[in-house]
């Protein structure tokens, strides 16, 4: 269960969400920028950990992979999805 609940800390994801914002708002620094796309491969590495894990423990319940993230209380349809 501990792969499945990795992740950044808050602090972390305050700083994503800011480099964000200013993509959004075309002031990103080219250090930034690059800040922005090391993070996001971070999390996307996080993420793949993440649902190797959780298919792993589908597949010991035997039960469907969206039965158990509703279980665990993980949504499997995000409602915005934010790409870098």
């Amino acid at each position: 269960m501990t792969t499945i609940n990795i992740g950044f800390s808050a602090q972390t994801w305050e700083e994503y969400h800011a480099l964000i914002t200013k993509r959004h708002a075309e002031t990103l620094t080219p250090e930034e920028h690059k800040q922005l796309i090391q993070m996001s491969d971070r999390l996307e590495q996080l993420n793949v950990t993440r649902i190797q894990a959780l298919i792993q423990l589908a597949t010991f319940r035997n039960q469907p992979l969206t039965d158990l993230m509703q279980t665990l209380g993980i949504n499997p349809h995000p409602d915005i999805v934010d790409y870098v």
